[in-house]
């Protein structure tokens, strides 16, 4: 099973500068493979591979002799990356790869092999570097794969080493209804459990806010390329690290704390990225950080033989009663609680959806004993992706084709929709 460690390093000033050597020299390398691969397939519709890219190495360290001070494992590793990057863009259809810039916050390098760990003499020793010493609060065994080292944009260098205790991946335990539980996931609270149980949202951004606001300021009102406007972007950079560590925290807790009670998970399948869109709630749904807490939930399941259950994220969880399955579809989104005019339960719509998000998982599963809100109550419509902030049933658009209206320059008939008539027919 693989699993990685990181440590806090402290390199001194020389060893400072070669590291910065080797995260220049990798950015150099991955942006100068990339763009041989587009003339290579714009020119020649050749696909250049990640050897052909590495064969090409010697001769660009002829041109660049500054490239020979580094390890020549870590810029190898660079276009490994880069080929890594065009395999997610076909097979997954991520982003084309972009060329990095030297302002990127991200700045690392991977040193793949011939790096050496002394616990007790507690230092790293890579490559043309030297030993860093490095403050180990952990101890690991097994075969060590890659070693990846990054500097925050405060000046903190770290190592994250990868490794391989040779001992298969634990199976998933069996789980029951009894120790299954249901989470749904908001703004007002971060989290609200099958259980009954809420967790408040900490809000670590908003809370921080004026002062990086003060500290924004303090930078753009300092001369640009002095030293005092670094000074300024230090402390800004400190400021946006501690909320991030805050939230890090917080999140890694909570998620712990989930997979070592329950024996089984149950979460919706939310399209965070189509609700960044909104722009009124963009802020606290990066904020709240809903991806990182559900691939906290993933791994950790992993880790510790627990199963994680996804439903659908078009599943009307919050609008179903949990006790008679009656689908209340004018509920709006500001109705944090309603009563089911069928058996008269009020609900917390939270807890509520939180119930039904276990009771759908489950039903998924099959298990046995599972009773209360179903999926075939009545047919939701599904809208596409990022056209609201909660995937929940809405009555079906209204639809009117006028053939005597045409489109200005286009020509075709107008429609009208539930929100007026569509393109710039009607601002013109």
């Amino acid at each position: 099973m693989l699993q990685a460690y990181k440590y806090r390093m402290y390199p001194s000033r020389e060893q400072i500068t070669l590291l910065m050597k080797h995260i220049h020299a990798c950015r150099f390398v991955y942006n100068h493979s990339l763009e041989q691969k587009i003339k290579a397939y714009e020119q020649d519709g050749q696909k250049l591979s990640c050897f052909d890219l590495n064969n090409r190495l010697p001769a660009l360290k002829e041109e660049y002799p500054w490239l020979k001070e580094v390890n020549s494992q870590s810029l190898q590793s660079a276009n490994k990356n880069l080929d890594n990057a065009f395999t997610r863009f076909f097979r997954e259809k991520k982003e084309f790869p972009r060329f990095k810039s030297k302002k990127n916050p991200v700045r690392s390098f991977q040193v793949p092999q011939h790096y050496h760990v002394n616990f007790d003499q507690r230092t790293i020793k890579f490559p043309k570097i030297g030993e860093v010493k490095t403050v180990f609060h952990r101890i690991f065994t097994g075969k060590m794969k890659y070693a990846t080292v990054s500097v925050t944009s405060t000046g903190k260098w770290f190592v994250s080493i990868l490794v391989d205790d040779e001992e298969p991946e634990p199976k998933p335990v069996a789980f029951t209804s009894d120790t299954t539980v249901g989470i749904d996931v908001g703004l007002t609270d971060f989290a609200a459990f099958s259980t009954g149980e809420k967790i408040e949202n900490p809000r670590y951004l908003k809370t921080s806010l004026q002062r990086l606001k003060v500290l924004q300021r303090r930078v753009s009102r300092k001369k640009k390329g002095s030293k005092n406007q670094e000074k300024a972007i230090r402390k800004l950079a400190r400021c946006h690290e501690k909320v991030a560590n805050q939230r890090n925290d917080f999140l890694h807790k909570i998620s712990f704390r989930v997979v070592s009670e329950n024996q089984a998970i149950a979460v919706e399948s939310l399209n965070v990225g189509g609700m960044m869109k909104n722009h009124c709630l963009a802020q606290g749904i990066g904020d709240v950080s809903w991806s990182t807490f559900f691939t906290m939930l993933d791994y950790k399941c992993r880790k510790y033989g627990k199963t994680l259950l996804k439903i659908g994220r078009f599943d009307p969880s919050s609008k179903i009663c949990n006790n008679c399955g009656y689908l209340e579809r004018d509920l709006a989104l500001s109705d944090r609680e309603w009563v089911c005019p069928v058996c008269d339960t009020h609900h917390d719509r939270d807890i509520n959806a939180a119930i039904n998000i276990k009771k759908f998982a489950l039903q998924e599963q099959n298990l046995v004993g599972v009773s209360g809100a179903g999926r075939t109550v009545e047919p939701v419509d599904s809208l596409p992706v990022g056209r609201r902030m909660k995937q929940e049933a809405t009555p079906e658009r209204r639809v009117v084709v006028h053939p005597d209206r045409r489109h200005p320059q286009k020509g075709r008939p107008c429609i009208q929709g539930g929100r007026g008539w569509s393109g710039r027919a009607r601002n013109r």
